[in-house]
Parts: C-alpha cells; sequence; structure tokens
C-alpha cells in the first residue's frame, strides 16, 4: 500500500468528515440563536472553538509529515 492511503487517506477523512460535524454544530448552534455573535466572550469562545480545530488539524498533519520523513 502507498504511503498515502495509510497515512493521509484516513487524516482527509478524520478532519473531512469531522470537520463536516462541526461547522454543522456550530451553524446549528447560531441559528437556534445559543451564540450571540455581538457579545464579546461568545466572540472569544468561537475563536477558541475554530483555532482548536485548526491547531490539531496541524499537529495531527505534522506529525504525520515527520513520521514519514
Amino acid at each position: 500500500m502507498s504511503l498515502f492511503t495509510h497515512s493521509w487517506l484516513p487524516y482527509i477523512y478524520l478532519y473531512g468528515v469531522g470537520g463536516l460535524f462541526f461547522f454543522l454544530g456550530i451553524i446549528i448552534i447560531r441559528r437556534a440563536g445559543a451564540l450571540k455573535p455581538h457579545l464579546k466572550r461568545h466572540r472569544k469562545w468561537l475563536w477558541v472553538l475554530y483555532f482548536g480545530f485548526g491547531w490539531y488539524m496541524a499537529i495531527h498533519a505534522g506529525l504525520i509529515f515527520l513520521a514519514f520523513k
């Protein structure tokens, strides 16, 4: 098997499908009115959620890259 199918394909699936559910959840929260973007603390926590998702994606990609280097 190739490097792509054992390492990057699961990564794409994990963050593709997981990201879809993550962002759908954010949309549902916004439409339900539970998230009020005009409040500073809500904007802060929304930023924390987005940053956290991106951070874990970056760490995971970096470790995959280093494992096969």
